[in-house]
């Protein structure tokens, strides 16, 4: 993967917590002048993470319904003279393309940056996501499958990289205060202007407990998100993004996210969801639309405007039972069936 400096052995930054986007892009050497591909249907952090650094994000569309996760025909479309860098998103967990998001990158020499934070414990053909770019971001917020409260982690197989972040990470400095403190260093020199982005010895210990609770996690979530599938997959113009998994491919499940209906009006359905004291949530308004980036998407981007007023997030966490997920289910079926579209024939049908 073009980055850098080309990998020099095995270097995960399983230390190192940080805005992890953010470091991440400016190790990468994204700066001033500097165009970056995404995709749209992400949070918003993904793409103020490129302004901050005097870039510009350049969106990209998605594959559709059945799979939100960024169309790499689309992303190389958007690829233009001054394209640094591409942020790749495994949509809810589900591993995106990367063998085509790969070739595209080699082929106009881009440095990839894996947004794993839906993904950890995910895998494409075997391999870790978070592995497969030049540098992989994690996130350790409450809601993630990882979560120990706020926090994140760039990981990377790239030595030079590596101690790029490290620098980064703690403003540009040669040694920390803990070096002097036990000996290790009598002074230090700044070499960049970075960031104060350390994680906390608590969270530190935190985290270590959650990883260990990882993969019992997501196997959970996996069995929750096949009670839906089951649950869910013959509601007329309902469609739950594919389950369909390339060989070796698994993913974290990190949300349970349906497409309603077109025509249908989410804020009546998740009003009928309340009511029932269902919370629902949305993932997530396209950045394009956010009056912050108006303008910045100069481009089409028609799959991702089609589904965005559709998306809808139901309960997902490792410990809910599978009574709830009937529950949840039975309450999306009785309101789509109360605000869901009627065709033009069963309206005449009607008494």
């Amino acid at each position: 993967m073009p980055g850098p400096a080309e990998g020099q052995g095995s270097v995960p930054l399983s230390d190192i917590a940080v805005d992890d986007e953010l470091v991440a892009a400016a190790a990468c050497g994204c700066g001033p002048g500097d165009e970056v591909v995404m995709p749209s249907l992400n949070f918003v952090a993904a793409a103020s993470v490129i302004r901050h650094l005097g870039a510009a994000p350049v969106f990209c569309d998605v594959l559709g319904a059945d799979d939100p996760n960024l169309d790499p025909v689309d992303l190389e479309a958007a690829v233009g003279p001054r394209t640094k860098a591409v942020v790749t998103l495994h949509y809810g967990g589900t591993p995106c393309d990367m063998d085509a998001v790969t070739a595209v990158a080699e082929r106009l020499g881009l440095v990839v940056i894996e947004d794993a934070a839906h993904a950890p414990g995910a895998a494409y053909r075997g391999r870790a996501c978070g592995s497969l770019g030049a540098a992989g971001c994690f996130s350790f917020f409450s809601n993630k499958n990882l979560p120990i409260g706020e926090g994140g982690m760039v990981v990377t197989d790239d030595a030079a990289l590596a101690d790029r972040v490290r620098l980064l990470r703690s403003h540009g400095m040669t040694a920390l205060s803990w070096d002097q403190e036990r000996g290790h260093a009598a002074g230090y020199d700044v070499l960049a202007s970075g960031y104060n982005y350390r994680l906390d010895e608590p969270r530190a210990a935190i985290g270590l407990v959650q990883l260990g609770r990882l993969d019992a996690g997501n196997a959970a979530r996996a069995r929750l998100a096949a009670l839906y599938r089951e649950r869910l997959g013959g509601i007329a113009g309902l469609t739950l993004p594919s389950a369909a998994r390339a060989p070796g491919t698994t993913s974290a499940e990190h949300i349970a996210v349906v497409v309603l209906p077109p025509g249908t009006s989410r804020a009546a359905i998740r009003a009928a969801l309340a009511e029932r004291r269902i919370q629902s949530s949305v993932h997530y308004p396209p950045i394009h639309r956010f009056s912050a980036f108006a303008g910045t998407a100069m481009r089409p981007l028609p799959r991702t405007d089609a589904i965005a007023d559709r998306l809808l997030t139901l309960p997902l966490f490792p410990h809910m039972t599978g009574a709830q997920v009937h529950k949840v289910a039975d309450a999306l079926v009785d309101a789509l069936a109360e605000h869901a579209p009627r065709s033009p024939a069963a309206e005449m049908a009607r008494p």
